[in-house]
């Protein structure tokens, strides 16, 4: 079989294809490469205990917006 061009795959593919192949760590990269670009993510310092979720409530929307969130095509 035949290495995909990961490259040209689309998002929701190419998450697939990482979760599959693990071991692919060209497309591991390609992926976290396009998802960083789209910038679709809150940036939080680390946590010091689950409590201090509380302080983030931004990212607890998110979270809750998201939660049967699919991976969008590209």
């Amino acid at each position: 079989m035949t290495k995909p061009d990961v490259k040209t795959m689309n998002l929701k593919d190419l998450r697939k294809y990482i979760l599959s192949h693990r071991e692919d760590n060209e497309a591991f990269y390609t992926f976290v490469d396009r998802v960083d670009t789209e910038k679709k993510w809150i940036n939080n310092p680390p946590l010091d205990s689950i409590e201090d979720m509380d302080n983030y409530p931004d990212f607890l929307d998110k979270i809750k917006k998201d939660k049967d969130r699919k991976v969008p095509e590209s």
